[in-house]
């Protein structure tokens, strides 16, 4: 035999199981934009674009909705009560562009327009619960 040893399948799944790792990993589901986010504590993201702030700024996001700490998951009605996430604007970008492309058979009637949306891009500080 070689010097690799054969392993069973179901070995295999519990040596690269990655929850075992997360589970203690402080996140929480914030809403921004009409939209929810899943954000840990160093991660960046890109939520709608805040023209009022600019670069190195600090953003108070309060409308948190769920925040899981240490297994302990606490979920709000709608929002957890005293929770808060700290972030830091650190860019403002554009995304893909999108063609919009409207066209009507047998009328010699086309409309082509683009559309970029705008992000701010944040890194996520700290989780305050």
């Amino acid at each position: 035999m070689t010097s690799i040893e054969r392993v069973k399948v179901s070995q295999l799944k519990i040596l690269t199981n990655k929850n075992v790792e997360r589970r203690n990993v402080m996140y929480a589901v914030i809403k921004e934009g009409g939209k929810q986010y899943k954000v840990e504590p160093g991660e960046s993201i890109e939520i709608d674009l805040k023209d009022n702030v600019k670069k190195g700024y600090t953003l108070e996001l309060t409308d948190v909705l769920m925040v899981s700490k240490e297994g302990k998951t606490q979920i709000g009605t709608p929002t957890v009560e005293n929770a808060k996430v700290i972030s830091e604007v650190q860019s403002h970008t554009k995304g893909k562009k999108l063609v919009v492309m409207k066209f009507r058979r047998r009328k010699d009637s086309r409309t082509k327009r683009g559309h970029r949306q705008k992000y701010t891009k944040i890194k996520i500080k700290e989780i305050i619960s």
